[in-house]
Formats: C-alpha cells, sequence, structure tokens
C-alpha cells in the first residue's frame, strides 16, 4: 500500500507538475504579456507625465524669472520718471520764482518812481506856493508902505503870522 501509495502521489505530483507548467505556458502567452504591455505603458505615459511636467516646472520657472525681469524695469522705469518729474517740478518751480522776483522788482521800481515823481510834483507845488505867498506878501508890504509906516509893520507882522501858521 505504501508502495500504491508513493506510486499515486508520484503520478499526482507528475500531474500536478504537469498542469502547473501548462498553466505558467498559457499565463505568459495570454495573460502576461497582455499585462506586461499594459505595465510598459503605463510607465511610459508616466515617463511621459513627468517629462511633460519637468519641461512645465521649467517654463514656469523662466516665466516667472521673466516676470521678475520685467517687474525690476517697471520699477526702476518708475524711478527714472519720478526723479524725472521732480527735476522738472523743481526747474518749474525755480523759474516762477525767478519770475516773482522780477515782476516784483518791476512793481518795486514802478513804486519808486511813482514815489519819486509824487514827491516832485509836490515841492514843485510847495516852491510854487511860497512863490505866490511871497509875491503877494511883497505886494501887499509895497501897497502898505506906500500909504502908513505904522501899517506897513502891522501888516508885516500879519503876515508873517499868517505865515507860520500855514
Amino acid at each position: 500500500m505504501e508502495k500504491l501509495i508513493s506510486e499515486f502521489s508520484l503520478g499526482l505530483f507528475f500531474w500536478q507538475l504537469l498542469i502547473f507548467v501548462g498553466l505558467i505556458f498559457m499565463l505568459k502567452k495570454f495573460a502576461w504579456k497582455p499585462i506586461l504591455d499594459t505595465i510598459n505603458e503605463r510607465e511610459s505615459s508616466i515617463i511621459k507625465a513627468l517629462r511633460s511636467a519637468s519641461e512645465a516646472r521649467l517654463e514656469m520657472e523662466l516665466a516667472q524669472d521673466n516676470n521678475k525681469k520685467t517687474l525690476k524695469e517697471a520699477l526702476n522705469q518708475k524711478e527714472i520718471l519720478l526723479k524725472e518729474a521732480r527735476d522738472v517740478s523743481a526747474k518749474i518751480i525755480n523759474e516762477s520764482k525767478d519770475q516773482a522776483k522780477i515782476e516784483a522788482n518791476k512793481i518795486l521800481i514802478k513804486a519808486q518812481q511813482a514815489i519819486q515823481s509824487e514827491k516832485n510834483a509836490a515841492i514843485n507845488d510847495l516852491k510854487n506856493q511860497v512863490a505866490v505867498l511871497s509875491i503877494d506878501i511883497a505886494e501887499k508890504v509895497l501897497k502898505g508902505e506906500l500909504t502908513d509906516k505904522n501899517r506897513q509893520e502891522k501888516l508885516v507882522e500879519r503876515l508873517v503870522k499868517e505865515v507860520n501858521i500855514k
């Protein structure tokens, strides 16, 4: 019986081995090849996706670098424009101050000329009044002297008092 069991186990082992080899062969031909092809396709698509992601990352870094450069250039342009604006503003203010000084000097000169003109007119008017007054006094003195000496003295005193009052 032992022999029978050992022959039976040996026969069973042989058939199991044959079925196992056949199964492996069948799996290799019909299952593993499509599975491996699918895995290889999946691997190549993953590699492609990784390359695309890497390229996209590089492009994004380049774009960020370009954006930084553009921002720096814009900031530099802004600074240049602000400096130019400040310079133009200062120039306009200085020109306006200079123009205001010139105008103020012109007005001052005109005012001084007007004052001098008024002063000369007042002096001339005063001279004319003194001349007219002197003539009036002389005329009255001469008229009074011709008539009476006492009257002449009183007249001169009175005229002198009138002149001092005015």
